[in-house]
C-alpha cells in the first residue's frame, strides 16, 4: 500500500496500462479487485467495500478488502439493520445523482454525535470514508466505498479532485460490468446468500417501530433522530418549528417511557 503522505505519481504508460486491464477485467471474475487496484494508482486508501442495494432491501456485498475480522463489523454486523441508519443507503434510497461523496458532506448535522455513529460506526475507526454512488438499470444502486483507518489522514481536497478526474471511468466500467445486476443478485437471492425476507422484515421493523404507541408524525421524528438529525435539522426537512420537534421529541420519550436518546436507540435495537 501506498504511504499516506505522498500521492503516487505515474507516467501515462503505467496509468493507460491500468485503465486498459480494467476494461479488459470486464465481465470477469477479477472485475472488482482490478477496479481496486485501479483506484489505488490514484490515490492510496486502506479498506474498499462495494454494496449494491435496492429500495430497502437487505445490502449486498459484492467485494470487499476486509480481514475476516473486520468483516463481521463492516459488512455482517452493517447487514443485520445498522444500514437503516447509514447516510450512504439513505442517499440511495432517495436516489441521488451519480457522484464522488464524503460521509461527512452528506451525513445529518448530528451525526457524529448519534447513538448510531457511538454504538456501530465509531467500530469501524475509520478517520474517513468516501464513496462512488452509480446508478444501475431495475433501481440498483451500487456504492463503492474507499477508507481509511483512524491513524491515516483524511482524503485530502488534491485526493478528490484526482478521484472525480477518473470518476467517469469509474462509471462506466462499473455499468458494463454490472449492467445485468438485478439478475444476477436475485440468482444469489434464490441460493439464500442475502437472506431479503429478513431484510425486508428489518426495513418494516424500522418504518413500524412504535407505531401502537406513537403518532405518524412522531415515528417520522424517532426515525430522524436515529438518523443523526437535530431538533433544527428535523424542522427543516419537515417545515415545522423547533419547538414543535422539542414537543415530539418530549412525547415521545414519555409514550416510550425512556428519557434519552441512547434509550431511543436501545429500544429501537430491542425492537428489530
Amino acid at each position: 500500500m501506498t504511504g499516506h503522505g505522498k500521492l503516487l505519481r505515474l507516467d501515462s504508460r503505467t496509468w493507460h496500462d491500468q485503465v486498459a486491464g480494467l476494461i479488459a477485467a470486464v465481465g470477469t471474475p477479477q472485475f472488482a479487485s482490478v477496479m481496486v487496484e485501479t483506484l489505488e494508482h490514484v490515490v492510496p486508501f486502506d479498506h474498499s467495500v462495494f454494496f449494491a442495494y435496492r429500495g430497502q432491501d437487505r445490502p449486498l456485498c459484492l467485494y470487499d478488502t476486509f480481514d475476516p475480522q473486520q468483516r463481521i463489523v463492516f459488512v455482517s454486523d452493517y447487514q443485520e439493520g445498522p444500514y437503516l441508519l447509514d447516510p450512504f443507503y439513505q442517499i440511495c434510497a432517495e436516489r441521488i445523482d451519480p457522484g464522488l461523496y464524503r460521509l461527512r458532506e452528506i451525513a445529518p448535522d448530528r451525526f457524529y454525535h448519534s447513538e448510531y455513529y457511538r454504538s456501530y460506526y465509531r467500530r469501524t475507526k475509520l478517520a474517513e470514508e468516501i464513496c462512488f454512488v452509480n446508478t444501475l438499470p431495475d433501481d440498483m444502486m451500487l456504492v463503492i466505498s474507499l477508507m481509511r483507518a483512524g491513524t491515516s489522514p483524511c482524503f485530502s481536497d488534491r485526493h478528490m479532485t484526482k478521484l472525480r478526474k477518473v470518476e467517469p471511468i469509474v462509471h462506466a466500467a462499473i455499468g458494463q460490468h454490472w449492467r445485468n445486476l438485478r439478475r444476477e443478485r436475485d440468482k444469489i437471492v434464490q441460493l439464500g446468500a442475502s437472506f431479503p425476507s429478513f431484510g425486508t422484515h428489518v426495513a418494516r421493523a424500522f418504518e413500524n417501530f412504535g407505531n401502537s404507541v406513537l403518532t405518524r408524525r412522531e415515528r417520522e421524528v424517532v426515525r430522524m433522530v436515529l438518523r443523526g438529525h437535530s431538533s433544527e435539522s428535523i424542522g427543516r426537512r419537515f417545515r415545522i418549528t423547533t419547538g414543535t420537534v422539542k414537543i415530539h421529541r418530549k412525547n415521545i420519550y414519555a409514550k416510550l417511557g425512556i428519557s434519552s436518546q441512547s434509550e431511543l436507540f436501545s429500544l429501537f435495537i430491542s425492537y428489530l
